[in-house]
């Protein structure tokens, strides 16, 4: 959408609506294509403006060691760059986020009570380390670096020279493997004497992932300045990486500019530089549990929420989450309901998630049994976990209440097929 003409009257409507029925509304400021990423059910591409200029400069895309570019997202090398017809691409996420605010003043902090700010593919802060698109990667792949484009490696450069080695500054890790490949197939992410713990190794990725930190500062500065003062909360999303987080490496952490190793908390920088702007921290896969992943691979979700949860206690912000994919069984519900209640290590302190975002929608989720459990599982959030009420007495009221909105239901179905 063109941040020069933004098109608010479909917005203007559906927000209208959730207005009229008391509903809250988290607004996703979104600068990334959507499309092949896991879970992705649809194609929306980068405005034709920004394509324009991808195409005149390839270097805009993200790029790995072989040449392989990715559209999802401007490459945040050039940040701060006048790219995009005389503007830096910061400037227009700023510009857009503007727009939104100056067409939508009268509703925000009343109805619009969230502004979710965009920083990365899939609206995550991250590098698109691993694209499913054209079959690049597969889970549970180890992904790529993303540092090969011209501002990058300019900034690689930069910062091998400040360091006084300016031979680290010409590439990224040469050992580091394919998008397909496992920790221990390569010599940089392997654990016993893996290039990952070498000097060189930590002032790459020290490198890598402060670029990410700084281009997430970049764009909440500008949101913080947009938002201010007018009663709504910003939020981030950070991608929950759970595939080899069993390793010392972290090998698809480490690809995705997570700096999280067996030996160093990746997620506590994160959290700190959200902090700085009063953001809340919103966290994907809260609906896995170890034991559903594959064990060869040494996923960790479960273990993972749990770090990025006492990140956020330490760094005193507040933590949402949402599901990876999508999950209409109990056996999701209940893990999201006790991952969502921060139970962390039995201390009193222990606050709850602000928020926890179903997404997936679609119509499988309005099918008669699914959307039961559904009613049910959206009671018992309510009810948190200081409820004094049995799980059969809520269960019971969501039955009356699935039975009165059947028609609702069968609506929403068959629109969401068309």
């Amino acid at each position: 959408m063109s941040i020069y003409h933004l098109d608010a009257i479909p917005f203007q409507l559906l927000l209208e609506m959730a207005k009229r029925h008391g509903l809250k509304v988290q607004a996703v400021m979104s600068f990334h294509q959507c499309g092949g990423n896991v879970g992705d059910s649809c194609t929306v591409p980068l405005p034709k403006w920004v394509a324009e200029e991808v195409h005149k400069d390839q270097d805009l895309a993200y790029t790995d060691q072989w040449g392989r570019r990715n559209y999802e997202y401007v490459s945040l090398g050039c940040d701060s760059i006048p790219v995009l017809k005389g503007r830096t691409p910061v400037q227009c996420y700023s510009d857009f986020m503007r727009a939104f605010r100056d067409n939508f003043k009268h509703l925000l902090g009343d109805t619009i009570v969230e502004i979710q700010v965009g920083m990365g593919p899939a609206g995550e802060l991250r590098y698109p380390s691993y694209p499913e698109q054209n079959g690049t990667w597969r889970f549970p792949g180890i992904g790529a670096f993303q540092c090969y484009d011209k501002y990058m490696l300019s900034s690689l450069k930069a910062a091998a020279e400040a360091a006084g080695k300016p031979e680290w500054g010409s590439t990224g890790p040469t050992d580091a493997g394919e998008y397909n490949n496992w920790p221990e197939d390569t010599q940089f992410f392997r654990k016993e004497g893996g290039g990952w713990t070498s000097p060189y190794g930590e002032f790459f990725l020290t490198w890598y992932s402060q670029m990410l930190l700084d281009h997430g500062e970049r764009i909440l500065s500008s949101a913080k300045a947009t938002f201010e003062n007018i009663g709504v909360k910003i939020s981030v999303k950070i991608a929950g990486i759970h595939w080899h987080y069993g390793t010392r490496s972290h090998a698809p952490e480490l690809t995705a500019g997570y700096y999280n190793t067996r030996f160093r908390d990746g997620y506590l920088p994160i959290a700190r530089m959200l902090a700085r702007h009063g953001a809340i921290f919103n966290f994907t896969c809260i609906e896995m549990r170890d034991h559903e992943q594959p064990q060869d691979a040494l996923c960790a979700p479960e273990k993972l929420v749990r770090q990025v949860a006492l990140a956020t206690r330490e760094a005193g912000i507040p933590l949402a989450g949402e599901n990876a994919l999508p999950r209409y069984d109990e056996y999701a519900h209940e893990q999201i309901l006790q991952a969502s209640s921060l139970n962390i290590d039995e201390s009193s302190d222990d606050k709850e998630m602000c928020a926890f975002t179903y997404l997936r929608m679609n119509p499988h989720l309005f099918q008669p049994d699914n959307w039961r459990r559904f009613v049910a599982f959206v009671k018992k959030m309510k009810e948190g976990k200081s409820a004094d009420r049995c799980w059969e007495e809520v269960e019971r009221e969501a039955e009356h209440f699935v039975h009165v909105s059947q028609p609702l239901v069968q609506e929403a179905a068959v629109a969401l097929m068309h």
